[in-house]
């Protein structure tokens, strides 16, 4: 089944929606990052929600998850270039967070 969305902002909030996947391609914006490095990359989130969070993107193409074959085992996350888009998109809305932070922060 597909999905119609009603404008490309409805359509960008389902590809990254929700309260982690912002701050995990944030965290990814440099480049290739280990689980546990990602972990302390995103204060608050468990290793279960990261988990899923990871297979989301990974499944939604924001995500490449490269397994190395070695003892110990290794696993990396980078952003796709899909990815590295929806990351170019999201900046200007991190600035205007910035720039606001002490009135949002009043909110809550």
């Amino acid at each position: 089944m597909t999905r119609t969305f009603t404008c490309g902002l409805d359509a960008a909030i389902a590809v990254m929606g929700g309260k982690w996947k912002g701050l995990i391609l944030f965290a990814l914006h440099e480049g290739p990052v280990r689980f546990g490095e990602l972990r302390r990359a995103v204060p608050g989130i468990s290793e279960r929600v990261l988990i899923l969070q990871l297979r989301e993107m990974e499944a939604s193409g924001l995500v490449h998850r490269e397994v190395y074959h070695q003892v110990p085992p290794k696993v990396e996350y980078s952003l796709t270039d899909f990815g590295r888009s929806l990351n170019t998109a999201l900046m200007p809305l991190g600035t205007w967070g910035e720039e606001h932070l002490d009135r949002i922060e009043a909110l809550f």
